[in-house]
């Protein structure tokens, strides 16, 4: 079984969907709509990071626990990140945490530089 996968595929699922969403259901919020746009831009991007991040674990003995850690990261921060986005257009509701945003996206970042790291390696 191979979970990086499974989630990114999943995620990219939820990625394309909100996209659709915000296209066609939030035409009428612009607000909401840029702000589910960029949720889902980035959900899809990082889907893809995920898979990266599996291909280069590879069977797990090849790889080492850089690659797995990366992809954590991708996963946490995607739902750091697009999530508190979603949940700002969608709810209305202020962020209990109101850095969550910023958090994600640091996620994000690290999640990119284990990723390289992990390139160093043999």
């Amino acid at each position: 079984m191979r979970p990086w996968i499974f989630l990114a595929g999943l995620g990219g699922v939820l990625a394309v969907g909100m996209g659709a969403y915000a296209a066609h259901g939030l035409a009428a919020d612009a607000a909401a709509q840029a702000l589910v746009e960029r949720g889902s831009q980035y959900q899809l991007l990082h889907c893809l990071a995920l898979l990266a991040a599996d291909r280069v674990a590879g069977d797990g003995r090849r790889g080492g626990a850089i690659p797995h850690l990366a992809a954590l990261l991708f996963l946490l921060g995607m739902v750091l990140f697009c999530g508190s986005l979603y949940w700002k257009a969608l709810s209305g509701i202020p962020l209990p945490v109101p850095m969550v945003t910023p958090a994600g996206g640091m996620t994000l970042m690290a999640a990119w530089l284990v990723l390289a790291v992990a390139g160093l390696r043999r």
